[in-house]
């Protein structure tokens, strides 16, 4: 089968970062595992040598045949045709696990739809781009609102780069194994929806310090957002890549009754 673009498919054939994957998702015999976009299977036959159950997630449905008929004899995997945005991850059992080669076009939706999901997976181990990689995994200082909504969902940390050469056909950038553990409860008590409408406002225009972002996406005086920043003991010349989470808490809390 030849990759499309359209579908963003590139083939990973290496063994080692097959089995890097798999090792990092510590899967055991009772888990049930989404894999999204599964293509030709390679990463399905580590996945079902481990026992467990498989739910295979693929959108193109040229490959549906080959992978019924390559794992014909497995009674352990599911093969479902869907775009995998429109899935129904409530069919899936709790405490599931994720473990994918995801195209790089899907990832940032992708995984706010896993972390936002009501029935959200214990782990998720997705090879990505190694430049969002580096964005999910950032501290203070280099902030981003990926990373803020990874992190405060749940702990993720770089397992491993994988060489671009590695994959089929070759990709224009390297990728990397990324690993998250899902907490059980978020950093700190809010509603999400509010919450995430301060931190996007915060981060909307970077070249602008907080204040400034903060005022103008939120329509609220910026003497009003200079006090709250104050309060917060945030200095104001502070950018938002540079809060961490207890700072967001403190702005949370403060600009929360504000809006409107």
């Amino acid at each position: 089968m030849k990759a499309k673009k359209s579908f963003g498919q590139n083939w990973l054939k290496d063994q080692y970062a097959l089995d890097t994957i798999v090792q990092s998702a510590d899967i055991s015999k009772s888990d049930t595992i989404l894999e999204v976009g599964p293509g030709l299977g390679y990463l399905t036959e580590k996945l079902l040598s481990t026992g467990a159950r498989v739910i295979a997630v693929e959108s193109d449905k040229d490959l549906i045949y080959p992978l019924k008929q390559k794992f014909l004899s497995d009674q352990n995997i599911r093969i479902v045709i869907s775009d995998i945005l429109k899935f129904n991850l409530k069919e899936i059992p709790v405490n599931y696990k994720v473990v994918a080669n995801i195209p790089y076009y899907l990832t940032s939706n992708l995984i706010r739809m896993f972390l936002d999901s009501e029935n959200k997976p214990h782990t998720m181990v997705l090879l990505v781009q190694k430049e969002v990689a580096q964005r999910i995994i950032a501290g203070p200082g280099q902030m981003s609102v990926l990373a803020f909504s990874v992190q405060y969902y749940a702990q993720a940390e770089l397992v491993a780069d994988v060489s671009r050469e590695l994959f089929e056909p070759v990709p224009n950038v390297d990728s990397s194994i990324v690993r998250f553990v899902i907490r059980d409860k978020p950093r700190f008590d809010a509603d999400s929806k509010q919450l995430f409408r301060i931190v996007k406002a915060g981060f909307s225009n970077k070249r602008k310090m907080l204040k400034n972002s903060l005022s103008s996406a939120l329509r609220i005086d910026q003497v009003a957002i200079v006090d709250v920043l104050d309060k917060c003991q945030i200095s104001q010349n502070s950018r938002a890549q540079e809060l961490d989470f207890e700072q967001w808490h403190g702005l949370y809390l403060q600009i929360r009754p504000m809006l409107k």
